[in-house]
């Protein structure tokens, strides 16, 4: 069974054992408007929790996604480089943007759940 997390900066995170899976959420692809370039990090990569791994750009602003976690680039969503559109179509679902295998599972406990994140965005209207 995943769990999925959320950020400050409107990522979320699946995870699925030692997998999670990144993606940005509806309010940020809502805040970025229509999604035109996407660049995704190299598989194998290392990265920390909080450093930017990848980019989005709309036609109003490009924007970095942060790791919500530590580990290492196990897969990228090539899906979403050919068509950065499906980005505004499926941003929770089906156009995550990579997936890594995590090296410290306890940097999830400060991350939000769903209906903590859906209250901190409230508080942003």
């Amino acid at each position: 069974m995943s769990k999925t997390y959320f950020t400050s900066e409107h990522e979320w995170i699946d995870v699925e054992g030692e997998i999670g899976t990144v993606g940005i959420t509806d309010y940020a692809q809502h805040a970025l408007g229509d999604v035109v370039f996407v660049e995704l990090p190299a598989l194998g990569k290392t990265v920390a929790k909080g450093t930017e791994t990848a980019v989005v750009e709309s036609v109003k602003a490009a924007s970095e996604v942060f790791s919500p976690a530590s580990g290492e680039i196990v897969a990228t969503n090539d899906a979403i480089v050919s068509q950065p559109g499906l980005v505004n179509e499926a941003c929770e679902s089906t156009a995550w943007f990579f997936k890594l295998r995590l090296s410290n599972p306890a940097e999830l406990n400060g991350l939000m759940d769903r209906p903590a994140y859906e209250d901190f965005v409230k508080g942003l209207e």
